[in-house]
């Protein structure tokens, strides 16, 4: 018991780091399933970052400017979340959950488009 009392916060911090890798790669599963229903693929880092290196077939809506893009993402399809390392994205996924949009997936860093 004194372990976990003295451990906890690390504990706490593996496991969401663990949660990140599993559904990243659980998306990533679901990637092709998702791009034949019309998937748009979304890299939210910044237009810096995306031009020094993306993946194919990507479209770049930095975070900051993703709330004024809004009426260019339909609500029908499939919107799969990606930047860096998970974290943006997951604040994209938050954002496009909140103004109607049900069908949001953070797949994690870019690089998980490609392999």
């Amino acid at each position: 018991m004194q372990f976990i009392q003295d451990y906890w916060p690390m504990m706490a911090l593996a496991l969401w780091f663990g949660y990140k890798w599993w559904n990243a790669r659980r998306i990533k599963a679901w990637l092709p399933q998702l791009q034949s229903e019309g998937a748009i693929l979304v890299d939210v880092r910044s237009e810096a970052e995306f031009a020094s290196d993306h993946a194919p077939g990507t479209r770049n809506i930095p975070l900051n400017e993703l709330g004024q893009h809004l009426n260019n993402l339909p609500k029908s399809a499939p919107i799969v979340l990606a930047c860096a390392s998970g974290t943006r994205s997951g604040m994209a996924k938050l954002m496009l959950r909140k103004n109607g949009y049900s069908r949001v997936y953070n797949i994690g860093t870019w690089r998980n488009f490609m392999d």
